[in-house]
């Protein structure tokens, strides 16, 4: 049976991240972010509704929200579900639905990032993939670079039917 795990969220930082080093030297990441919708009441009217995720990111990466991002900072982030189970001193089952990072993008513009004092590099994900942000710029700039077709070298057949 096939089986697809894969979650994208755009949202801002509810606290400052909390870096850790582990005793092999893996980085670690903690946040959680705060992601809105509007959601339409019985009655018509919208009510916005709010989900606050955890995430855990590692290594580089980790390091690099450690670094750059603080509470209240937007972010772009694909990651995979992960669901913690853990027992209690009293001995009760309890879970944690959270996301484990596999990308980010940061969010906003640059002047937000200098503004805060904390201007992060261009490119952070330790993926082959290309970040999302460079996607979108690069097809804006492919928009605009782009003239409008002009027809002056096609030859026009008299000889056409209509």
């Amino acid at each position: 049976m096939a089986s697809f795990n894969k979650v994208i969220l755009m949202g801002n930082l509810t606290r400052d991240p909390e870096l850790r080093v582990t005793q092999q030297g893996s980085s670690i990441c903690k946040f959680a972010v705060a992601v809105s919708r509007q959601a339409k009441q019985a009655d018509g009217t919208l009510k916005e509704e709010t989900t606050f995720v955890d995430v855990d990111a590692f290594g580089k990466q980790a390091e690099v929200i450690g670094k750059y991002l603080t509470k209240g900072r937007p972010i772009l982030i694909e990651g995979r579900l992960r669901l913690d189970q853990w027992e209690t001193q009293s001995g009760e089952k309890r879970s944690k639905l959270g996301v484990v990072l596999e990308s980010f993008q940061f969010v906003g513009s640059r002047a937000d990032a200098e503004e805060s004092g904390a201007v992060p590099p261009q490119n952070v994900s330790e993926s082959n993939q290309e970040p999302v942000g460079q996607l979108v710029e690069d097809l804006s700039q492919s928009k605009t670079a782009k003239s409008k077709p002009t027809y002056t070298d096609v030859q026009l057949d008299e000889d056409v039917p209509f």
